[in-house]
């Protein structure tokens, strides 16, 4: 009996071991595969915000802050560091939202733009947040306790394209478009030339999003976080193409209204000044060109403005 037993514990030691190699091998030679990935970005992010000392404004959200926002200016208004956060929204807000913990000093301002507000709380692309916390460990708080099962989930996937491009020797490389690590400045926003109008461009995903509960829930506990440790928290306008379809500018006032008696913190925004011509859209519907950039930076500066005089937008 004594030597059955022994015998397991030497097979199961094995298989520790065995395992313990390969996380190793996976861990720290085929990962990372996406250092020059758009996504990649985030890791620059991180570190500029863990660098920056307060008070600072901090921009919360998905790629409609990556390119639609000018932060030089608006550091030059308020004399305050920006940091733009903004990368991708396949991942999902609550994902993107993690960023706002990082480095908290009392007097920040966080910004939170979202371009919905209905999200289901939890991370949309599994894959593509391995794509950009890949092995390191510094990115693995914006992971949730609840988000592990889906991530551990999708990690076969993520792994299987990582050994392809380890093999083939393809990873780790940057496109020459907007979509690469080197296209975001020192302020984390994209800064690839945007001249005018792509082509093709839909803006049928242009809707009224109604904040859900979830979501609701989940902004007004990190607004209380946020204020405990001094901080502040805001939520702002994202770009609105004024398309054929779109929805009226009084059902965004009232969309704008809807947001704020469902938050704690100030929706400092009117919709309906950042809706667009569609000329000023770059190659999606949230996404804006150079002189949308402008355009929307001045908007939200005086939104700012308005904020910290004290006035407000929404009845409360």
């Amino acid at each position: 009996m004594r030597m059955v037993m022994k015998k397991k514990m030497t097979f199961f030691l094995k298989c520790g071991i065995l395992l313990l190699v390969l996380f190793c091998f996976c861990f720290f030679v085929v990962m990372p595969q996406y250092e020059g990935n758009y996504q990649a970005a985030t890791q620059d992010k991180v570190r500029l915000l863990k660098q920056t000392k307060g008070p600072k404004i901090v921009l919360i959200g998905n790629s409609n802050l990556a390119f639609g926002i000018d932060s030089s200016l608006i550091e030059e208004a308020f004399g305050m560091p920006v940091i733009n956060m903004g990368v991708h929204g396949g991942v999902g807000n609550a994902f993107n939202e993690q960023a706002a913990l990082l480095n908290v000093d009392e007097g920040d301002l966080y910004i939170i733009c979202h371009t919905n507000y209905d999200d289901a709380d939890v991370i949309k692309n599994q894959k593509l947040a391995w794509i950009t916390i890949e092995n390191h460990p510094e990115l693995y708080s914006f992971i949730r306790l609840k988000d592990w099962p889906g991530m551990i989930k999708a990690y076969p996937t993520y792994l299987r394209d990582c050994l392809v491009m380890w093999r083939t020797g393809t990873g780790n490389q940057e496109t020459n478009d907007a979509y690469r690590r080197s296209a975001f400045n020192a302020y984390g926003d994209n800064y690839y030339p945007r001249p005018r109008q792509g082509e093709d461009i839909d803006f049928s995903p242009v809707t009224i999003n109604h904040i859900n509960a979830e979501s609701a829930a989940r902004l007004n506990a990190l607004c209380d976080k946020l204020k405990a440790q001094g901080a502040d928290m805001v939520i702002a306008a994202y770009p609105i193409a004024a398309y054929e379809n779109a929805p009226t500018p009084e059902e965004y006032y009232e969309m704008g209204v809807e947001m704020s008696r469902a938050l704690s913190c100030s929706v400092i925004s009117d919709f309906r000044d950042y809706m667009y011509d569609t000329s000023y859209f770059y190659d999606s519907h949230s996404h804006l060109t150079d002189a949308g950039v402008r355009i929307r930076t001045q908007q939200l500066i005086a939104d700012i403005r308005r904020y910290f005089e004290g006035e407000s937008v929404y009845p409360r």
